[in-house]
This record gives C-alpha cells, structure tokens and sequence, in this order.
C-alpha cells in the first residue's frame, strides 16, 4: 500500500484549523443538487498505475444547518507504469458521503467521510496473472473540499480526499497489490440547485400605524400650552417593505425590480425637508442563527441606504441597522425549513424605513 501518512497529516492538519473556525449554525434552505464532475487519480503505487483521470455524478441533499448528504456513481482510470503501458487499471465506485458544512454564505467550506462499494479491474496485458483481474470490496473515504454559490441556482465544487479499497491483483516478482489499497482524488464539479426555494409573492410597501418622531421643543418654555398652535400630522410616515419585494431568499444584493420602491421612497424623503435623520432597519425570520440573522439584517439595511444615497438622499440624513430576528411580528409553529414555513415567516422578513428625527411643523 502506498504510503500517506504525510498526506493524511496534512488533510487532518488542515480538517483542525477549519473546524476550529467553524461558525454557529447558519441559514439553510433544505435544497436538493446535482454534481456531474471529473477528477484526477493518483493511484497507490503498489497498483503500478500511473496518475489517470475519470468522471463523477452525485445528488446531495442540504438536511440541516449543519449537515449535507451526496450519494453518487463514479469511474476512474490510469494506464499501467510496466513495460509495454498498454494495460488499465479501471476503478468504478458508488458511494455515499456526509458533509459537514462549516458555513452556508456564497463560500461553504465542508469536511467529508463516506462509505460505499468498488470494482478494481486490472486488465494489463504483458501480466498474465492480472489479465481481467477484478475485485469488488467496501470503500472508505475522508477529505475536505468547498463549494461557492454564485446564485441560487448554481455553484462549484471542489475536493481532495483519501479513498481506501481492496484489491487482489498479484504477479509474482512483478508486482503486488492484494490487499488494501489507497488513492488519492482531486475532484471538481459544477453545483446544479433544483429545488432552491422561490422568493414569495410581493406583497406591496404599506404605512405603519404610527410614525416616529421627536417630541418638538417650544420657543417659550414658561408659554402658556393653550396659546401654543397644533402640531401637523408628520409629512413622512413609516414605510414597512417585504424583503421579497427587495431581496432574493437569504440573499443581500437588492434586485432589480425592488428599485421603483424605492425610488419613490426617495422622492418622499427628499421632498419632506423637515425629515432630518431617516433610520432604515433590517429584519430577518428566525430560520438560521441569530448572529447569521443580525449579520444578513444589516448588510440589507446598509444596501437600501445605499440605493436611497444613489438617488439624491443625503448620507448625512439615513442611518442603517440590523434587528435580525429580535422583532418578529408574526410566529409561526415548526423548526424545519420548508416552503409552508417559510411563507409563514414572510412578514418578518422586511426593511422599515421611518422618521427617527423630524421637526413638528405647525399648521397655520
């Protein structure tokens, strides 16, 4: 057998540091993939193969915050390193492999270990005593790898890892490889997402019930309150939008459709010159963790302020902040992800932008 030990010190090496830097568990949409993928072989010497490549398909299932599942079929091969280098050594495997998911941004680092079944042929034809020779037996594997989300409906991956099977191929003073063998493989494939949840239905921005604003200071502290004229209404009141209207689910850049909204949310800030310091709040589900919650929250809010400062609204007057999941306005019953909670949650996923300062104007 080959020997790995530096190899597999330098992957438990560095499986250490990422797990040391793993984060709390993290937002999740439940999706199922596909990972078609070809691969480079390096082949346990003892098998004197030389490095070979092949192909690979898996499904994974995203089954917690934490935790991926990748079931799948692949095929590898290599020419052999003896006289001639006419003969094959032929690998097919199906396995499956547990992931354990260290974040779940657009970056998504994850360690791996999985079980399954292998073919080893050996057909090398100046060997008679491994002509056709096959052997199927258990296959083990451990590695490390990543994905990265360029949206939500596609990716990449890539991953090294250790693979250990069995083999019976023996010639006697040529070479021998009975027992078990172990290869190592570097993968990369593409991440095609077919059931990543669809954002909902927009709901339409719709004024809250009462307006904040600061109590205004009279010119005459020792006036009598009678001789004081009435405050009017406040010229701007608080705008509660749908981050559906906004965002795509779990995401922070702002689409395009959202921006009408807001455009007009700029006129009216810009045309209330009593309005002198706008707060723009961010607010998420409690699906996820509740620092990934208040993190998603604010980079949101600081989007919207953005927008509004690329349409005339002076940065000195807009102030952005997360709540994340601390201010729910409705609850909903269960804890696993799936379209029907979701959709519950929807009204807690939002942006509210309202009057944090304001002068009170009177009426006349």
């Amino acid at each position: 057998m080959k020997n790995n030990r530096q190899l597999i010190a330098a992957m438990l090496s560095v499986l250490a540091l990422l797990a040391s830097h793993a984060s709390a568990e993290e937002a999740y949409s439940g999706a199922w993939y596909a990972v078609p993928g070809v691969s480079l072989m390096d082949a346990d010497k003892d098998l004197a193969a030389k490095n070979g490549g092949g192909a690979s398909i898996r499904l994974g299932k995203e089954l917690s915050p934490h935790w991926d599942i990748q079931s799948g079929l692949s095929y590898a091969r290599a020419n052999d390193e003896l006289a001639s280098g006419s003969g094959r050594y032929k690998q097919t495997s199906l396995g499956m492999d547990a992931l354990y998911m260290l974040g779940r941004d657009s970056f998504r680092p994850f360690l791996l270990t999985g079980l399954g079944v292998a073919n080893n042929k050996l057909d090398y034809s100046t060997t008679p005593a491994v002509q056709d020779k096959s052997k199927t037996s258990w296959l083990a594997n451990i590695g490390l790898g990543a994905q990265y989300l360029f949206n939500d409906s596609f990716g990449v991956q890539a991953d090294v890892r250790q693979q250990w099977t069995r083999s019976t191929a023996k010639s006697t003073g040529v070479f021998d490889s009975s027992g078990t063998v172990g290869n190592t493989l570097l993968n990369l494939g593409g991440v095609f997402r077919f059931s990543a949840p669809t954002a909902m239905p927009v709901a339409e921005s719709a004024p809250a019930a009462a307006p904040v604003q600061a109590a205004a200071t009279p010119d005459a502290p020792d006036a009598p309150v009678a001789a004081a004229l009435p405050a009017c209404k406040p010229s701007f009141e608080t705008v509660t939008i749908l981050a559906e209207k906004l965002f795509a689910f779990d995401q922070d850049k702002l689409q395009d459709s959202s921006k009408p909204t807001l455009d007009e949310v700029a006129s009216k800030i810009k045309a209330n010159a009593d309005v002198e310091l706008v707060l723009v709040t961010g607010h998420t589900d409690r699906l996820g963790s509740e620092s990934y919650n208040q993190k998603l929250s604010e980079r949101r809010a600081n989007q919207v302020k953005a927008y509004l400062m690329t349409q005339g609204v002076s940065a000195k007057r807009l102030q952005a902040s997360g709540k994340g999941e601390s201010e729910p306005v409705v609850a909903c019953k269960g804890e696993k992800p799936n379209k029907k909670l979701i959709e519950c949650l929807q009204p807690n996923r939002r942006v509210v932008i309202s009057a944090e300062k304001q002068r009170e104007m009177p009426c006349r």
